[in-house]
């Protein structure tokens, strides 16, 4: 499963230029890292006179954490391995075929579990440590590690680097800070 722009636009709900992230690099049940080249677009809707400053990067972390969840409600685990993917999509399928319409079955192999929908509640411990990311010259990683959810909250603390591995360099940290989400029920 290539977990690339077009994925993510599938589940999170920005879309088009206000999905900002490109793809995810990874991810485990606590943790996502999502990179971007986005920043160095002009057309970037989160741009103010030409230019983004350093706060947007709480918008990347943020959506990388809504990838997160999605990617959560998927599974612990991510996707089943292919091969028991499609058997299960097969068995189900067939299942259906057979069945009558009276019985309208509905193939529960197919249905995908939706992530919950949050809202952000707070930005606290935000530490900017560069005025702007537009002129950054490599893609951004967002990283968000997730310090508690329940089935109300989640609360992630995040970190926006400048990715300098290109280069044999360290990542440059550009912004940083916790997050906390709410779900409604």
């Amino acid at each position: 499963m290539q977990l690339n722009r077009q994925w993510i636009e599938r589940h999170i709900p920005h879309a088009g230029r206000m999905c900002l992230l490109d793809e995810v690099l990874a991810w485990d049940a606590n943790r996502i890292v999502c990179r971007s080249s986005t920043h160095r677009h002009v057309d970037n809707p989160l741009r103010v006179n030409g230019t983004l400053g350093a706060a947007c990067g709480i918008e990347y972390a943020a959506q990388a954490m809504a990838v997160h969840g999605a990617l959560i409600a998927m599974g612990d685990a991510g996707a089943p391995p292919a091969e028991e993917t499609h058997m299960g999509v097969a068995h189900e399928l067939a299942r259906v075929a057979n069945a009558s319409d009276a019985a309208r079955v509905v193939p529960t192999a197919l249905m995908a579990p939706q992530p919950q929908v949050g809202y952000i509640a707070a930005v606290r411990g935000v530490s900017l440590l560069a005025p702007r990311i537009d002129d950054i010259a490599t893609d951004l990683l967002a990283t968000a590690t997730r310090v508690h959810s329940d089935t109300s909250t989640a609360l992630y603390e995040f970190v926006v680097e400048a990715d300098c591995s290109q280069t044999g360099g360290r990542n440059r940290p550009l912004l940083r800070g916790r997050v906390t989400l709410v779900f409604p029920s």
